[in-house]
């Protein structure tokens, strides 16, 4: 399990839309390295060692997994990427926006790249003012006093006023969902992305336990003999592992991901059984869908038939290689149907057939913000 950390930034502007520098850089700082828990007003000051219009500042809490030295990193790609240009030297300056690490835990650095806590902080209000405004009582760890305290002994003069305008925290997807099921047919990337949220959130992680169901090889060999004991086993484990896994975690204070959902059961099982089989099967599931938790979110990941067996063929699984078109299609068609007739379901398609989440950070970006923005 990865450690949190806590972390608080200082962050200024005084050109260009300095509210909208300001909660864009927030908003980066909650994709990049990680949740926004608090944030202070807004603070108006004059430019500090130079002559240049007012500066907004503020100053938020972040909880990151990052060491300090990928931290810092971070902040400075996100200072590009909002536009700004450093300057050779050390002279004051406009700048469309600033950010600083002035506090990470009760650490404290000297590294070529990084002095923690900064280094001038308890001369400047406008970093004191906001860091005070949320972290009152917390303990400058060289100073040995708290930051309330800091900021009444400092000696910095410079008028400092609140914009009572307020800046929006960004929602995790860790804090807006309890429980997320990513499904999707044979070869679409749910286990895959399952495993990169994980590691994203550190979160607990339910993985479909298939490799062990002994049916499955014969399955795919004589489909007609060993359909009924392969999803019925199916069926029994998945009950099994979602009941004992979900009762393990208190649910409003977890964050879990699992790559499957106990109704693909049914949905396979309309595929592979005869109509008799089915209506027995049927009866079974009734009686255990009803005890399963259900998800805050499932999450259909898309992929176009081509794909499909392009992924089924890359990762090699001997016993799928010989799945035609035509079966992976009607499991889509079980998929959409079920899909189309969930009322009670909170339910998002995400279409990736063109999507390489994988290897490319930015669909894989673009896949969080779907599933972060979906209401």
């Amino acid at each position: 399990m990865k450690i949190q950390r806590i972390t608080y930034l200082s962050l200024g502007t005084n050109r260009g839309d300095k509210f909208n520098n300001l909660q864009d850089a927030i908003n980066l700082i909650a994709e990049e390295i990680g949740n926004v828990v608090d944030i202070a007003s807004i603070y108006e000051t004059t430019s500090w060692g130079f002559v240049s219009d007012n500066f907004y500042n503020t100053c938020i809490k972040v909880s990151t997994y990052l060491p300090p030295e990928e931290l810092i990193l971070r902040l400075l790609k996100i200072e590009k990427e909002l536009g700004r240009i450093r300057k050779e030297g050390n002279e004051y300056s406009d700048r469309l926006i600033d950010l600083d690490i002035l506090l990470f835990d009760d650490e404290i650095i000297f590294s070529k790249n990084l002095i923690v806590p900064h280094p001038r902080m308890l001369e400047r209000k406008f970093a004191l003012a906001p860091l005070a405004e949320i972290a009152n009582t917390l303990i400058h760890p060289i100073e040995k006093k708290q930051i309330g305290i800091c900021l009444k002994n400092c000696s910095d003069t410079s008028k400092i006023s609140i914009i009572h305008t307020k800046l929006k925290r960004p929602i995790s997807i860790a804090e807006k969902y309890n429980y997320i099921a990513i499904e999707g047919n044979i070869g679409a990337g749910k286990t895959t992305l399952a495993n990169m949220m994980s590691d994203e959130f550190n979160a607990k992680i339910v993985l479909e336990r298939f490799a062990d169901n002994p049916f499955l090889p014969k399955f795919y060999k004589d489909e007609e003999r060993y359909a009924f004991p392969l999803e019925m086993s199916f069926l029994a484990d998945r009950y099994q592992q979602l009941s004992d896994d979900l009762a393990q975690f208190d649910l409003f204070k977890n964050f879990i991901v699992s790559d499957y959902y106990i109704f693909k059961s049914l949905i396979f099982a309309q595929v592979t059984l005869q109509n008799d089989e089915y209506k027995l099967y049927r009866k079974m599931f009734d009686l255990m869908y009803k005890e399963i938790v259900k998800p805050d979110l499932y999450v259909y990941l898309y992929q176009n038939t081509e794909r499909l067996l392009q992924n089924i063929q890359k990762r090699g699984r001997a016993y799928e290689q010989n799945i035609e078109a035509a079966y992976l299609e009607k499991i889509h068609d079980g998929y959409t149907n079920f899909i189309r007739t969930q009322q009670n379901l909170n339910i998002l398609v995400i279409d990736v057939s063109e999507l390489d989440f994988v290897t490319n950070k930015e669909d894989y970006k673009r896949i969080l913000q779907q599933i972060k923005s979906h209401s």
